[in-house]
């Protein structure tokens, strides 16, 4: 049994070597590249196990890899972390602006989302004979609905649009999450239950209420000592240090109170960025601490990314189950077609999108590690792998996918 330690030394061995060969030979965007082969590397290791079988260096590196609980790693760990590092670099008073853009799409836009999916995905199992529930259809539907902020703004940073279009893409990211995981919460439940059936709305909008808006203010509070913490004292290292209490602590009490601990961690970012430069942090001490953010985030993304990859080494996906896997990654795109349209077209009398806001929305809704962890995290029931394979194979194609073909959307599209 590895060490903790020793887990982390090979994550990190890996993902450095495998950067380094993307960024010399492959060239293809960071966080990609790294997917890239790292699923590359376990379907080759896969392919060797088949051809020979009495090779055992598959399992010995399967077994290296079930020892990391994906689920906690990305949940209760990388998560607050980049969340925090995405939010620390954000214009609030542009995001205030949009406000009501990217509140409607990150809340109306994900149960319109989970319902088309939910509804959808059901329907398509009825049809190639796969047994589906339409409760857990459901689950599936907001397990894959809220877009990545790790994905999203990764991806971001190779591709240039104008200014309210990011922050659009950014902020919905930031905060769907936080819904996404209230409403799978709630379907989950439902559907482990004895019926299966009987999901409470008003539960669901008293969830929504506590654990969003309750996770918001209590970001703003902590993020609130912190910045007074940081203006009474002028040394860096200090200063970096309390960041980091701020971003644990923040997560770990938010989840103790059942308050949204992505949300407030978002939230305190934001305050963090925008306040802190104005009268709380001196040049020197925003040099190290925004570079020690982005440092973070670099790294985090390169180790989460490089998991993805190698999480196939371990999953074993049913083959049986290609079709309607294959069949999830157009229904997810028509879902978030949807999911923006109604939104945009509802405040486009009052707001202002920029032209291709639709289309480049719906193309850069990119899914990554956090559904990849909510699947994982579910009960072992008969309809967990048959998720799982469509959960797999709709987040591959739009990390690779539609990560890769962004930017040509971008300029084809956006005036």
């Amino acid at each position: 049994m590895l060490s903790v330690f020793d887990l982390i030394a090979i994550l990190l061995m890996l993902t450095a070597a495998f950067a380094w060969i993307n960024h010399r030979l492959i060239r293809l965007p960071h966080t990609i590249g790294l997917l890239v082969m790292g699923l590359g590397a376990s379907l080759v290791l896969i392919g060797v196990e088949l051809a020979f079988p009495n090779v055992l260096l598959y399992e010995d590196l399967a077994g290296i890899i079930r020892q990391i609980d994906f689920q906690a790693t990305v949940l209760n760990g990388m998560l607050a972390f980049l969340l925090f590092a995405g939010a620390l670099h954000v214009n609030l008073s542009v995001l205030r602006d949009r406000a009501w853009a990217v509140g409607s799409m990150a809340t109306v836009g994900i149960v319109i989302s989970t319902a088309i999916v939910g509804f959808g995905f059901w329907l398509a199992a009825g049809a190639l004979g796969v047994p589906m529930p339409i409760a857990w259809a459901l689950v599936f539907g907001a397990l894959i609905s809220p877009t990545d902020p790790l994905a999203v703004i990764s991806t971001l940073k190779a591709v240039h649009v104008p200014e309210t279009l990011e922050i659009d893409m950014t902020g919905e990211s930031l905060f769907n999450d936080g819904v996404g995981v209230v409403i799978f919460t709630v379907l989950l439940a439902a559907a482990a239950s004895a019926e299966g059936v009987g999901v409470d709305l008003l539960h669901i909008g008293e969830l929504l209420f506590v654990e969003a808006l309750g996770g918001a203010v209590f970001g703003l509070f902590t993020g609130y000592v912190a910045y007074r913490a940081m203006r009474a004292i002028d040394e860096y290292s200090i200063e970096v240090l309390i960041s980091l209490a701020l971003v644990t602590g923040t997560y770990m009490l938010a989840a103790k109170l059942h308050m949204s601990g992505p949300i407030a961690v978002v939230v305190a970012g934001l305050l963090i960025g925008n306040h802190g430069p104005r009268d709380a942090l001196s040049d020197e001490t925003q040099r190290y601490l925004f570079g020690f953010w982005t440092l973070i985030d670099e790294i985090l993304n390169s180790v989460l990314f490089l998991l993805i990859g190698l999480e196939v080494l371990v999953l074993r996906l049913d083959p049986s189950f290609g079709w309607l896997a294959a069949v999830a990654v157009p229904l997810v795109l028509c879902a978030r077609l949807l999911a923006i349209s109604i939104p945009v077209l509802a405040l486009s009398a009052t707001h202002t999108f920029v032209h291709g806001t639709i289309p480049v929305l719906t193309w850069g809704g990119l899914r990554g590690g956090i559904s990849v962890a909510l699947v994982l995290s579910l009960p072992e029931v008969a309809e967990k792998s048959i998720i799982l394979a469509a959960t797999y194979a709709v987040v591959l194609f739009t990390i690779i996918v539609q990560g890769l073909s962004l930017r040509v959307l971008v300029e084809r599209v956006v005036k």
